[in-house]
């Protein structure tokens, strides 16, 4: 990718800036490959909540960042399955904190089978406009996560 930003200095979209090498790995999800090596290595696992920078996940309560990261990080998660990259940072959270709390075999295998149809039907492959703004609009700075979100598994979170 470039580093090409607009006239105000922000970058712009990603599908303005990849080449068509970067644009059809993408497309497929073939970018994540490299990720089998971590998974190989132990660092990560199949499935589990997708690895974020620091900067996104200190602007969280604690609580939540403890939750979240007590399960190794995957390839694939709860996240992807229900809406990947067309979906807010917090209810990307709010789909990492239900997996945490049902961690089971059951549940990963149909994760894969179901990131697997994902990636077969490219659904939800772009970037969601405001999937690193909070509740309010904001950006990622101060998250609101007073505002309960309605998660994959019917429960709210507050």
């Amino acid at each position: 990718m470039t580093d090409a930003r607009d006239s105000e200095g922000y970058l712009l979209p990603d599908n303005r800036r990849s080449f068509p090498l970067g644009t059809f790995l993408r497309h497929y999800s073939l970018d994540e490959l490299p990720q089998l090596f971590n998974i190989v290595k132990g660092d990560m696992s199949l499935v589990g909540p997708r690895p974020w920078i620091p900067e996104q996940l200190a602007v969280f309560p604690e609580r939540y960042r403890t939750e979240r990261c007590s399960v190794r990080p995957g390839l694939t998660g709860m996240a992807q399955v229900y809406g990947r990259n067309g979906i807010p940072f917090y209810r990307r959270l709010c789909c990492d904190l239900v997996y945490t709390r049902n961690v089971f075999l059951f549940t990963d295998i149909r994760i894969v089978f179901q990131t697997i149809v994902r990636i077969i039907t490219r659904k939800d492959v772009q970037q969601c406009r405001d999937a690193f703004r909070n509740t309010t609009g904001s950006i990622l700075i101060k998250n609101d996560l007073s505002v309960p979100v309605v998660c994959p598994s019917g429960r709210e979170e507050s």
